[in-house]
């Protein structure tokens, strides 16, 4: 990977932060993107504390005019891109008599509509060059009903099928388009769930109130074990594979 550029979402914290930050740890140069402007410069600084070469670019993936701003000025700064990440996330929790239309647009203009954005806006660029390699962070729900998650999971089933109807489009050119499924993992949107210190032990339990199996794994994800799909699918290693859904959950969704 070394010597390669990278664009990742949601950079500032989280799965995008780790994404970014093991990207750099192979060589990799990153165009760090988020909308929250401070949170990026503190993860970038830390990084580049560390002798990363990792970038920030606040933006809005929500916004077209912003993505198409914002990955100019990084191929202009930093060259062609060779990898995209779409992490950025939002989750609003609510039964879906309970959601607002705002839950919905909200959630929906960041989980699908920005990695349609993003992805349009990189990939143009790719196919000129014939090569390239695309991961959207999904989620498990996008393929498992759950309770008060109705926004979030439907988001993240149209951003992965959006990912692999792109994948058949682009194969031709030698672009590869996949899809980390995570189940839960300590992250602030994970934890933003969590009433008490009791958190972590239900998570891994489960709920049969809420329909919801527990990790067979029984541990919590870190962002790093999510990260480490990631890289892989964007590797060389993975260079036969696309349209695939790697799912990083314990076994949370036995393997469905």
């Amino acid at each position: 990977m070394e010597g390669r550029t990278a664009l990742v979402t949601g950079a500032a914290g989280g799965i995008g932060a780790s994404v970014a930050g093991q990207l750099a740890g192979q060589g990799v140069t990153v165009a760090a993107v988020d909308r929250d402007s401070e949170r990026l410069r503190e993860t970038t600084e830390k990084l580049a504390a560390d002798g990363l070469r990792v970038i920030p670019f606040a933006a809005d993936v929500s916004s077209a005019a912003e993505v198409e701003s914002v990955v100019d000025a990084v191929e202009k700064q930093l060259g062609p891109l060779d990898f995209l990440v779409n992490a950025a996330g939002v989750l609003r929790l609510g039964a879906v008599g309970e959601l607002t239309e705002e839950d919905w647009r909200t959630t929906f203009g960041v989980n699908t509509t920005g990695v349609f954005l993003m992805s349009q806006a990189v990939v143009r660029r790719m196919t000129g060059r014939s090569r390239g390699a695309v991961v959207t962070v999904a989620s498990n729900a996008a393929g498992t009903p759950r309770m008060e998650m109705a926004a979030y999971a439907a988001s993240k089933a149209a951003a992965t099928m959006f990912t692999k109807c792109l994948g058949v489009e682009v194969a031709r050119y030698g672009i590869r388009c996949n899809v980390v499924a995570p189940g839960s993992t300590d992250t602030p949107m994970l934890r933003s769930m969590w009433h008490d210190e009791s958190g972590p032990r239900k998570t891994v339990e489960g709920s049969l109130a809420a329909h919801r199996l527990g990790i067979p794994l029984e541990k919590v994800a870190t962002p790093s074990d999510v990260a480490d799909a990631v890289l892989f699918l964007l590797s060389d290693r993975a260079s036969h594979i696309t349209m695939h859904t790697l799912t990083v959950d314990g076994g949370a969704t036995l393997g469905t």
